[in-house]
């Protein structure tokens, strides 16, 4: 969730450069609503706050009258200290060049961060991807997702860095099949799973034969000890796994699931919208950005495509009417609910 959020912030200090006027008043009003729906947005911006304040100046400096993009801006403050050998101006354009060129790598590192980007496999936003790993299992990885090989002559292990996968496992008698994240661990025995990474939880979506799961906790108080205590989870069922504790067990439809990752689609049936698009903002560049509250009431069964995501809000809007989807820029759209007419 930081990752995602730090992300969102740099989106909106992009759209608070926009050349128009309006579109930078919009931005503006969007922002302070995005701070003011959850601390950890006014701590992210609070962060950032320095490097806007300083792309705003560089717009008021470089012309009063005809505001432009940073990029611009900093253009134009370097042709003005050959013409003025000041001091200020000399730091003013250096300082403008300097966050031109440091922002993009900025805005990468936030929104790829370093685990992800050194991972051994990754896939980027929106693009899905299939590998035959040495000892023949298949892994599908979604949109930015990223997995660490541990492999040796006593164990096979995936560590789960970011997003989801699909894994269908070789069998090999000589050595276990792991996967790991943060909250826990997945010992196959001969099978095939999803695994979403979350914020808060691992989630585990098993399609053919059977898991051991282990929390972070368990796997811990085993170390050393070969213990194998933990929860068998079959062909057909789901739950999630916290560092310290184990949801309940529930039945999934695999037929569904199948289709969804063969057709890259989203199947929800009587979800929260909030979850929707949460999902949605994952496949595609630039921010899906709403007010969770106002939204957490909608619920939502649908079938949506993840590989194109205009489409999938299209289709939420036309069966929902009462939603209203507004695209700033190709970066950045927003979702919210209209006033119906009396």
């Amino acid at each position: 969730m930081h990752d995602r959020i730090a992300h969102q912030a740099a989106e909106w200090i992009v759209q608070l450069s926009a050349d128009d006027g309006a579109d930078r008043a919009y931005a503006r009003a969007g922002f302070e609503a995005w701070k003011n729906a959850d601390p950890r947005h006014a701590a992210a911006a609070a962060r950032m706050q320095g490097l806007i304040d300083q792309t705003q100046l560089l717009r008021h400096d470089a012309s009063a009258a005809s505001p432009a993009a940073p990029a611009h801006a900093a253009l134009t403050l370097l042709r003005a200290t050959g013409r003025k050998q000041g001091r200020v101006k000399r730091a003013g354009a250096a300082l403008a060049m300097a966050l031109v060129l440091a922002f993009p790598a900025w805005l990468t590192w936030q929104s790829y961060p370093p685990a992800y980007l050194m991972a051994d496999l990754h896939t980027r936003t929106g693009q899905w991807e299939t590998r035959t790993l040495d000892d023949g299992t298949r892994v599908t990885l979604k949109s930015a997702s990223a997995v660490n090989l541990r492999f040796d002559a006593q164990r096979r292990s995936l560590e789960l860095v970011h997003g989801e996968m699909l894994v269908e496992v070789a069998p090999d008698a000589a050595r276990p099949f792991v996967v790991e994240t943060a909250h826990g661990s997945i010992r196959a025995l001969g099978t095939r799973f999803v695994v979403d990474r979350e914020a808060h939880d691992t989630v585990l979506t098993m399609l053919e034969s059977r898991v051991l799961v282990q929390t972070a906790s368990q796997a811990s108080a085993a170390t050393g000890t070969g213990g194998t205590a933990g929860t068998v989870v079959h062909a057909g069922q789901r739950l999630r796994i916290g560092t310290h504790t184990l949801s309940p067990i529930e039945d999934i439809d695999r037929r569904s699931i199948e289709d969804a990752w063969k057709f890259h689609q989203l199947v929800v049936q009587n979800r929260p919208l909030p979850e929707v698009l949460d999902e949605l903002d994952r496949h595609r560049p630039g921010h899906i950005r709403y007010d969770r509250a106002q939204l957490e009431g909608i619920r939502v069964s649908a079938v949506l495509p993840l590989n194109d995501t205009d489409r999938a809000l299209q289709l939420l809007v036309d069966s929902l009417p009462m939603l209203r989807v507004r695209t700033l820029t190709s970066y950045l759209v927003t979702v919210d609910t209209q006033m119906q007419e009396p």
